[in-house]
């Protein structure tokens, strides 16, 4: 993009940052009065839509945030709210002063009603649960009042607590009386011993919680307050504290430096849950699933013991540039305790990046890429990102005799803009892909200026209601030009915003006094369709619309709170793809197809009961009515089993150069069989195909082509 955010803060930040963001804030020693005014400022001056924040806003913010502390209505009392509420309209007056006494009243009361829960969770747990007793649970906790006595408090935790546990007791006298039909010999456990059993295991479930959240500190719980504030003015501004930030610098990247490893903290102490396939740690199998990590050293330097340490404290010890050592002091799962050197390196999230199989259908190759997200590497465009990949990858398919293309974008929640331009350039000649305009701007034409095509024969892209953002853009594009056929939901998610990240640090002189400020994603722009249209709130419409578990639940932008409005611009000049002779009948043949589909009527009505099941907010907390209610369930369910039955004709190889990665990495080799019995039997697959093999590309359209990129 010509003007990335940098830059389009840069005029209005250059010359007012010293006197903004200098002489005050060093006089305020508050590292959270100083976030306040950082991203007031930033969303003032940067969001696309800024909002008033006025009295109305302050309401929003307090409703939203308040919810967001306690959801279940199971900490604060009514007389909290109560005393909360005269800062109700005061909010907004708070963030234009830099005011954080609001936050320090419920953050300080929060704490208080926590402590004293501890004791409220495991006196209600130390009684035995009365599951003969006729009492329901309602879940819909917003509508809810607050508890106005402790009485009602502990009432609030029973029946929530009994609901986490009856699914438990359920299970295990189900359990029971299928070991006892299996051998008649069986002495079953009493339900009184069961009551027990499943109460302990829910008292164990609360004790990790609450160890949870007392491993959080008090940032943690401003970073919270902080996006009550910022998603006001949209569900994609999002302020991320610098731990998050590098996280998110993870997920879109696909790759970090360390020992590729993933870690969880149960209680005081620090396990590794999974080994990343060719990392560091699994190349060398010196550390193992289940092992505890007691202390960390840097190469020679003295250990630090890391029990009862915050996880994200022991990470960052753990990660380390490439190259570098770390020592870590493990206690095995068979008790010994052993230290190991790792030497750190690249790690490589090969689950985030574009993976490829070759179809075969009778005689016919065709080919399928699936792509979690558009990738990028934030310091290097041209290390590795989902564009570059892609190309490669069509590349390897078309040495194999691929005759047409599936671009699975199910569950892409977008990524890097620039990506997707790249990305739509491999299918058209050159011309527009996007349309982006700024608050008071002249629009901005994202063009493919390179005039080869890396793929120019038959194509079609999958869709679903979770497909968003960046996949909305290409999937837009191609339908645009006619150059592909969009096969999914009714609707793509609707996201037609483009957010840029701050690094708030930028506002600071280097040597402020409060370290890491952390940095805002802040909407910037929308996006338009070549056409005009936006994609915001309606997303892509389908070109073949089917049926999906989605299809009747709330998973869209436009279920979201605060998200901007749909609109259009004038059309981008561009010339529709005239490669296919029968474009228009192909679409036909195909909504014919699957309007007598089996497959997909059982799909929509296992869809329609979702939705059913999501909108039942009570549920009986008595052990026979909830059995019976189970029972009715899961015949349902065992009816919809069918669905994972279904196979299709299609058969799935990966390609060459990964099949011989097979022999170094099973987990790999593991992974694509697992993705590949899937997509046997995956009816909008078998259908993409059947798409592909009517669509017919014109030879003289072909002659048109100025050259394949390879």
């Amino acid at each position: 993009m010509k003007r990335n955010l940098v830059y389009i803060l840069g005029v209005l930040i250059i010359s007012v940052a010293s006197c903004s963001f200098t002489n005050k804030t060093f006089e305020n020693p508050e590292k959270d009065k100083l976030l306040i005014e950082l991203i007031s400022y930033v969303l003032e001056k940067g969001h696309f839509d800024p909002k008033d924040v006025n009295d109305n806003f302050s309401k929003n913010v307090f409703k939203d945030y308040i919810n967001s502390l306690d959801p279940f209505r199971r900490f604060f009392t009514d007389a909290d709210i109560k005393e909360f509420k005269k800062y109700e309209l005061q909010i907004d007056d708070q963030i234009k002063n830099s005011d954080i006494s609001f936050f320090n009243l419920t953050h300080s009361r929060l704490m208080k009603r926590m402590e004293e829960a501890k004791s409220i969770y495991k006196d209600v747990l130390g009684i035995p649960f009365n599951f003969k007793k006729d009492e329901t649970i309602d879940v819909d906790y917003e509508s809810h009042t607050y508890a106005k006595s402790k009485r009602e408090l502990a009432e609030i935790w029973r029946r929530q607590l009994k609901f986490s546990t009856i699914d438990d007791y359920a299970f295990r006298i189900e359990d029971e009386e299928k070991k006892k039909k299996e051998d008649p010999s069986y002495e079953m456990e009493s339900l009184d011993a069961i009551e027990k059993e499943v109460r302990e295991k829910t008292l164990t479930a609360m004790d990790e919680y609450f160890a949870f959240t007392d491993d959080l500190e008090r940032k943690d719980w401003f970073s919270q307050y902080i996006n009550a504030i910022v998603e006001e003015f949209d569900p994609h501004t999002f302020y991320f504290a610098p731990e998050e930030k590098d996280r998110f610098d993870i997920s879109i990247s696909g790759k970090f430096e360390g020992i590729g490893a993933r870690l969880q903290k149960r209680f005081d102490v620090i396990k590794v849950s999974e080994i990343i396939s060719g990392g560091p740690v699994w190349r060398e199998q010196s550390v193992e699933v289940g092992d505890e990590i007691l202390k960390v050293a840097q190469g020679d330097e003295e250990p630090v013991d890391i029990v009862g340490m915050r996880l994200d404290d022991a990470i960052k010890l753990i990660k380390g540039p490439k190259g570098t050592e770390v020592k870590l002091t493990l206690k095995r799962v068979d008790g010994t305790v052993e230290v190991v050197s790792i030497i750190r390196d690249v790690v490589e999230l090969e689950e985030s990046y574009a993976k490829t199989s070759i179809v075969k259908k009778g005689d016919r190759k065709f080919g399928i890429i699936n792509l979690p997200k558009f990738y990028i590497d934030f310091k290097d465009y041209k290390e590795r990102n989902a564009a570059n990949d892609v190309a490669k990858e069509i590349e390897r398919l078309r040495a194999e005799g691929m005759e047409g293309l599936v671009l699975d974008l199910r569950g892409n929640g977008g990524g890097s803009l620039k990506t997707v331009v790249d990305m739509a350039g491999l299918f058209i000649k050159d011309g527009p892909i996007v349309q982006v305009k700024s608050t008071g701007q002249r629009k901005e034409v994202l063009d493919d200026r390179d005039s080869r095509i890396q793929w120019d024969g038959p194509l079609v892209i999958l869709v679903n209601e979770l497909s968003a953002s960046a996949s909305e853009i290409l999937a837009a594009a191609m339908q645009d030009y006619k150059r592909a056929i969009v096969l999914g939901s009714k609707q793509t998610y609707g996201k037609g915003t483009v957010q840029n990240i701050i690094d708030l640090n930028q506002f600071l002189k280097s040597n402020n006094d409060f370290g890491d400020v952390g940095a805002l994603k802040v909407t910037t722009q929308k996006f338009y369709r070549i056409n005009g249209g936006s994609t915001q709130l309606e997303g892509v419409k389908s070109d073949v619309v089917v049926p999906d578990r989605y299809s009747y639940i709330d998973v869209g932008e436009k279920d979201q709170e605060n998200p901007l409005p749909w609109d259009k611009i004038s059309a981008a000049n561009y010339d529709a793809w005239d490669g296919y002779i029968d474009y228009e009948s192909t679409i036909e043949k195909s909504k014919k197809r699957m309007a007598i589909n089996a497959q997909l009527k059982l799909i929509d009505e296992n869809a329609r009961w979702i939705k059913d099941q999501s909108d039942n907010k009570k549920y009986s907390l008595n052990y026979e009515a909830y059995k019976k209610e189970n029972a009715k369930n899961e015949k349902r369910a065992e009816y919809f089993k069918a669905i994972s039955d279904y196979k299709t004709n299609l058969s799935f190889n990966s390609l060459p150069y990964e099949t011989r990665l097979f022999a170094k990495d099973s987990v790999l080799k593991q992974k694509r069989d697992r993705w590949h019995r899937d997509l046997a039997k995956d009816v909008y697959v078998e259908e993409a195909i059947n798409v592909l093999e009517d669509l017919q590309i014109s030879n003289i359209r072909r002659g048109k082509v100025a050259g394949i990129k390879g």
